[in-house]
């Protein structure tokens, strides 16, 4: 799986390097050196000190860059070295900074000379345009160094010490060598699709000797590519001995949870660590509902006792492991613009795998219910299935037993690590119910207000259905004309 040194080529090496390489998209790169930085507190240390070291360029690219003390930080470092002469540009996500920057946010930088462009903002013509996202979090300083990371700007991710909450979790690497001119062509080509094109840098120093002696992919994927897809699957397709995952958003397609079932029927220990508590509570939940197919196959899962688990990497084999922004959902493969390293090493792979083992130290292992058969029935039901409900005097006193049930649960997780995850729980079955009720309550009492809302989503699809056919047939005309 990997290109590592003293390792004799051999055909079927051979195969899977280039099977490696065809899925992703993406090169193998070797001579990098490669730092691991865990958690915002290293990574904004480094990103300022790079920035701030800056001589000839700074590239940075990143979902959300907020209006607080950690953003404005960053924005002063950058209009400090765009005062020095230092090209600036800057790329962020619409949505991603959506109420937490604003536009005047920016006006000291681009005063300074700095260019800030602004990825995928509501257009007219394009329906579901909106969908697709930048979720990059790029540095790279001088065409020498550079940073990809699942970290954003933000003061959230350094907690608040202030109220106990905690630093969030979250990985990303520093790279020098080869790797670094890939990060400046994804930065490139993001910003070359916003706008103008960047002109040509020139290129640093030829260094007298490798950077390390790393080999690695950088795998920048755009919407509908699906490198990262690709490479997740055949990554689970051939791990023989460890798979270990951390993701942040963990909604995995069929094909995918296919994939880690059969790898853990084949006896691959396959481990998948996730938030507890998650800053989106819905994608927490459609997480938790996929829980059971993966334990029943043998497949371990883990939730984070912290703030918030944001990281996502993988590592496997002790040969190789990823580091990036793709979370293992269809956002991150199919829509969005991601950034990934691919490293076939196995002294990081190796560091990646040491780090997974201490988050361990503070997570909560789920594991499935025992179950039993009752006596003089065929019937089989979790231990842990709630009793029956009846209705008779005292019935405080069974709800009080079943709250000391839940109690008793809760303390053994703590205990043990683990939490029993019982049979599908009817709550979320109810709170459908009660949804959908009141929905047809509102759409029968007051239509209105019902027909409003679907009224102007018609006209918004409809305008921009009408503009998307005005501008291919004026497209047509002109191409007709020979223009």
């Amino acid at each position: 799986m990997s290109s590592l040194p003293l390792i004799p080529t051999t055909p079927s090496r051979l195969l899977a390097e280039q099977a490696l390489s065809r899925a992703a998209g993406a090169p193998l790169l070797g001579g990098n050196a490669v730092e691991l930085l865990i958690d915002a507190a290293a990574h904004y240390e480094a990103w300022l000190a790079a920035i701030r070291g800056a001589q000839d360029r700074v590239l940075l690219e990143n979902y959300i860059i907020r209006d607080d003390e950690v953003g404005r930080a960053f924005r002063d470092a950058l209009v400090e070295r765009a005062q020095a002469g230092v090209r600036v540009n800057v790329v962020v996500d619409w949505m991603g900074c959506l109420g937490q920057s604003r536009r005047g946010f920016w006006a000291p930088l681009r005063a300074a000379g700095g260019e800030v462009r602004v990825f995928n903002p509501p257009q007219l013509g394009q329906s579901f345009g909106w969908l697709s996202r930048d979720h990059r979090k790029v540095l790279v300083v001088d065409g020498v160094l550079g940073f990809l990371s699942g970290v954003c700007i933000s003061a959230k991710w350094l907690g608040d010490p202030a109220r106990d909450v905690p630093p969030w979790r979250d990985t990303g690497v520093a790279l020098r060598g080869p790797a670094v001119a890939e990060l400046e062509a994804a930065f490139a080509q993001s910003w070359c699709g916003i706008g103008t094109p960047l002109p040509p840098f020139a290129p640093p120093p030829e260094p007298t000797e490798p950077a390390g002696s790393v080999a690695l992919r950088v795998i920048a994927t755009q919407p509908a590519t699906a490198g990262m897809y690709r490479l997740d699957q055949l990554i689970a397709s051939m791990a023989r001995k460890t798979l270990w995952l951390t993701d942040a958003y963990f909604v995995g397609l069929a094909p995918y949870v296919q994939a880690l079932v059969a790898a853990s029927r084949d006896g691959v220990d396959v481990r998948l660590l996730v938030p507890g508590n998650s800053d989106i509570p819905v994608v927490a939940s459609m997480s938790r509902s996929g829980y059971r197919p993966l334990l029943k196959a043998g497949i371990r899962v883990f939730e984070w006792n912290g703030s918030m688990l944001h990281a996502k990497t993988a590592v496997a084999d002790g040969q190789w492991a990823r580091v990036g922004s793709s979370n293992l959902n269809i956002a991150s493969w199919l829509s969005n613009r991601e950034i990934d390293v691919s490293v076939e090493d196995a002294g990081f792979a190796g560091q990646l795998a040491a780090q997974y083992e201490r988050d361990l130290e503070n997570a909560t292992e789920i594991v499935l219910a025992p179950r039993r058969r009752r006596p003089g029935s065929e019937r089989v039901r979790s231990s842990q299935e709630r009793p029956r409900r009846v209705r008779h005097a005292g019935g405080s006193s069974s709800r009080a037993a079943v709250g000391a049930l839940r109690i008793a649960n809760t303390v053994g997780a703590v205990l043990s690590n683990r939490r029993v995850l019982g049979d599908t729980p009817s709550g979320p079955l109810f709170a459908g119910t009660a949804a959908l009720t009141v929905l047809a309550a509102v759409s029968l009492l007051w239509p209105a207000w019902v027909g409003w809302p679907l009224g102007a989503l018609a006209a918004w699809f409809a305008l921009n259905l009408g503009i998307a056919a005005w501008r291919l047939r004026r497209k047509r005309s002109k191409a007709a004309r020979g223009e």
